[in-house]
């Protein structure tokens, strides 16, 4: 086996740019080669029979699936060609796609994508359904190789409804494995004055064996590294403790609680009412992560009665009987997924107007009702965003699209409508839609639309909590200089129906909607005490006249 050419973490970099800062941070310990493809993907490089092959991540999965399904058609003795495949639950539209895109690949119909933790759900209420009656709140912990996954699971009487999920696709077994290779890599130039950084198949080796260690440290309080000529003849040797190891990782360990305690916090639940802890994922094996967690539920039992490497199959498994109907058994099971993250439009103000909030149940199709800010607009454009933040351009800009051949009128008259449709796999389609000329456009977010990466999503996250004073201030902002601007628009149209009018007044007024007009254009940045002292500027203006005028004033 060539180590340049031993290909993993294909996980991680489907449906994800080259760019991203996750993918540059991999790259350094990985043997193979990875370069920027066309619109920013990244392309996997690996040498066969003297020649340079370039691999999108797609395909490299695709190889993955293939294998699986050629080990269940041997077990099973029949073709296979329908399946139902699981995901990280943070996997964003982009990667979902892109995961459907590698079963195409691999020649097979994937009939649904489902969060992995879902899945395990499934496989553990399953088994449990006799005993749900009174209804139980199944916290999901799946930590595996690349990615951790949180989720919070009501099931009762044969409905898994998923209350709400946080994770991060930058987190599992992977990560711990890097930190020891990174503490061997120091130690081994310490020791022989040899860097092996830029050495790719004696960065394989040491990863092997650091796997294997990790495994071992589970159930074993030390064990030895031996690799022989490493690098340069040299033989390396090296002996690491369970308690060197829980130390090069307890940062990441803590960070797996920061995800659990989003999801109590997200589904408004305290930890004293979660019923089951269900532990999936090979690296839920680890000693200290398992103790890390039963401490922040003051020693309650975990459970661990489900095989971690097998329960989110046998969810899918179960998923795929029942798309099918085939077995009485789980006929009456129903599943409720949600969606990680908040889906928006950006409004002429700059905000953010969310249109499905996160932790929706999925399948969803939710509408909101904008309209045009210029009068006689012909086109009006739609800005999908994705995040937790009130300004719009804070969030991810998931795609963009005009839709044209509105109703000509005054500005606030054409109703349109924004329709947001997430389906049963998660993915999300927008359209909008002139309600008086029906013109209407649509756009599904697929992989071509890269979306966030899981150093995006965190970010957005601790900056929505950073920021939400300032974020507050903008809504207000925003809504003061709309109050303005709606309030000159009514004036105007006002004194155009009110034939009692003086002419003098007429001209006064109009003189004044000029000026708080001249002021919107020279002050967009203008703050919220400012917009308001205009708005009551026109005001005491306006409001003595108007009431004069209809004769309800004192004259």
């Amino acid at each position: 086996m060539n180590p340049i050419n031993t290909i993993f973490d294909a996980k991680r970099l489907i449906g994800r740019k080259f760019s991203d800062a996750s993918v540059k941070s991999d790259m350094k310990l990985w043997p193979f080669k990875v370069r920027r493809g066309p619109g920013d993907k990244p392309i996997i490089m690996v040498n066969y029979k003297n020649e340079e092959k370039r691999f999108v991540p797609e395909e490299i999965s695709s190889m993955v699936l293939v294998k699986m399904r050629e080990i269940a058609e041997a077990y099973l003795g029949t073709t296979i060609k329908n399946v139902v495949v699981t995901v990280p639950a943070y996997f964003s539209d982009s990667q979902r796609q892109a995961t459907k895109d590698a079963g195409v690949i691999a020649g097979m119909n994937v009939m649904r994508i489902i969060n992995e933790p879902t899945a395990a759900a499934i496989a553990y209420g399953l088994d449990k359904k006799d005993s749900t009656l009174g209804g139980k709140n199944v916290l999901v912990i799946d930590l595996g190789g690349g990615t951790f996954d949180v989720s919070l699971v009501k099931i009762e009487e044969g409905i898994f409804e998923v209350k709400s999920t946080a994770g991060d696709t930058h987190l599992g077994g992977e990560d711990f494995d890097n930190r020891m290779v990174n503490y061997l890599v120091q130690e081994f130039e310490r020791k022989h004055q040899t860097d092996i950084c830029n050495n790719p198949k004696a960065l394989r080796r040491l990863r092997t064996s650091c796997e294997r260690a990790k495994r071992l440290l589970s159930s074993t309080a030390q064990t030895t590294i031996e690799i022989d000529s490493l690098c340069d003849g040299i033989d390396f040797v090296s002996k690491i403790t369970r308690a060197k190891f829980e130390e090069l990782n307890l940062d990441l360990f803590t960070k797996c609680l920061e995800c659990v305690e989003k999801c109590l916090t997200d589904a408004q639940m305290d930890k004293s009412i979660v019923d089951d802890v269900v532990l999936v994922g090979g690296s839920t094996r680890i000693p200290k992560v398992q103790e890390v967690i039963q401490d922040f539920f003051n020693g309650k039992e975990l459970c661990k009665s489900i095989n971690p490497d097998e329960a989110i199959a046998y969810g899918a498994a179960i998923q795929a009987t029942i798309l099918n109907g085939s077995i009485e058994k789980v006929q009456d099971l129903l599943l409720l997924d949600v969606t990680p993250l908040s889906l928006g439009y950006e409004r002429d103000a700059g905000d953010m107007v969310i249109v499905i909030p996160r932790n929706t149940t999925i399948p969803t199709k939710k509408v909101k009702i904008g309209t045009t800010v210029c009068n006689h607009q012909k086109e009006v454009l739609t800005k999908v965003y994705e995040g937790e933040r009130i300004i719009a351009q804070e969030n991810k800009l998931l795609g963009q699209f005009v839709l044209s051949g509105l109703q000509l009128a005054a500005r606030g008259v054409p109703e349109i409508l924004v329709c947001f449709e997430i389906d049963a796999n998660g993915i999300l389609i927008v359209s909008a839609r002139d309600k008086k000329t029906r013109q209407q456009k649509m756009m599904t977010i697929t992989r071509d639309n890269y979306r966030l990466s899981k150093w995006e999503i965190e970010k957005m996250v601790k900056e929505a909590e950073k920021y939400k004073l300032e974020d507050e201030e903008f809504k207000n902002k925003v809504e003061a200089k709309m109050a303005l601007e709606n309030y000159a628009n009514d004036m105007r149209n006002t004194v155009s129906h009110l034939p009692k009018l003086e002419l003098v007044d007429k001209k006064k007024i109009g003189n004044a909607i000029k000026q708080a007009k001249r002021w919107l254009n020279e002050n967009q940045l203008a703050k919220f005490d400012e917009y308001r002292d205009q708005t009551k500027r026109l005001e005491n203006i306006c409001n003595p006249i108007i009431a004069k005028a209809r004769g309800d004033g004192s004259g």
